[in-house]
């Protein structure tokens, strides 16, 4: 099916957003404390100076809400469209016949594993989350999703975590993963998270795994290419998205997301 064919939550689906609310309730929060400061320190304290600081403050605090609201537009499904984008780049670089079974590893609240299972309706999709709270996504939002897409029959939905998935070795078909490694906290060595991913995997099965992947947090990925390749994986490569997915470097970089990047290959 042609991706550009295929529109996410159009019929009353919860996607929710990357930008959650508990960020804008911690901002909120910041800017009360801010000002009821500016505030106490021109008219109780009288201090100037330290005023004069904390309005400085407070101007910064709503700058970066401001910031963080244009975000939060852009991630919406309903709003800049960089969501779909991002989806429809990920899968693009996926070589994927559409038979067997494919895994997305963070699923969140499902649109990837859907739109995968839109794409190649032959295909059972299967997606796993730890759902954290942040978020507010779980297992039954997911098959609540999928059903009103139309791929409930196709798609399953679990709990799990990256670090260790509770599949065994050569399970599936595909596995696909978006955005999701550099918010695993606990696990310092993303590389590892990586291999533990392409663990599941079938032999001859392909893999698309992207993410925001700063040199300090990934290592060097060119050297994990090369390991692969020794393993056996055939076209292993790390392909740069940013322009791809937001047209201009400058603008990826704007929504936090300027290391943008998919290993690709197949085992």
């Amino acid at each position: 099916m042609n991706q550009k064919n295929i529109k996410l939550g159009t019929h009353g689906e919860q996607y929710g957003n990357w930008m959650s609310n508990p960020v804008f309730y911690m901002l909120g929060g910041v800017i009360a404390v801010i000002a009821l400061l500016t505030v106490l320190s021109f008219t109780v304290f009288h201090l100037p100076v330290l005023g004069i600081i904390f309005a400085v403050l407070l101007i910064a605090a709503c700058a970066v809400t401001c910031w963080f609201a244009w975000i939060r537009k852009q991630y919406s499904f309903g709003g800049g469209g960089m969501m779909n984008k991002v989806h429809q780049t990920l899968l693009s670089h996926l070589d994927f016949d559409g038979k067997g079974t494919i895994l997305e590893v963070g699923c969140g609240s499902g649109p990837l594993t859907i739109r995968a299972a839109l794409t190649w309706p032959e295909c059972k999709a299967v997606g796993i989350d730890y759902w954290g709270a942040v978020w507010n996504y779980s297992k039954e939002l997911c098959e609540k999703n999928a059903r009103s897409e139309g791929v409930g029959d196709r798609c399953s939905f679990q709990r799990g975590d990256a670090n260790h998935l509770d599949f065994p070795d050569e399970t599936f078909d595909a596995v696909i993963s978006n955005y999701v490694y550099h918010n695993i906290t606990n696990a310092p060595d993303k590389q590892v998270l990586l291999k533990e991913s392409l663990r599941v995997l079938k032999k001859g099965g392909v893999f698309a795994l992207h993410d925001d992947m700063k040199p300090g947090m990934y290592g060097d990925m060119e050297a994990l290419v090369n390991e692969l390749k020794a393993e056996g994986y055939q076209d292993v490569q790390v392909i740069q998205t940013a322009e791809e997915i937001f047209g201009i470097l400058s603008r990826a970089k704007m929504l936090a997301l300027g290391h943008s990047a998919a290993l690709v290959g197949r085992k």
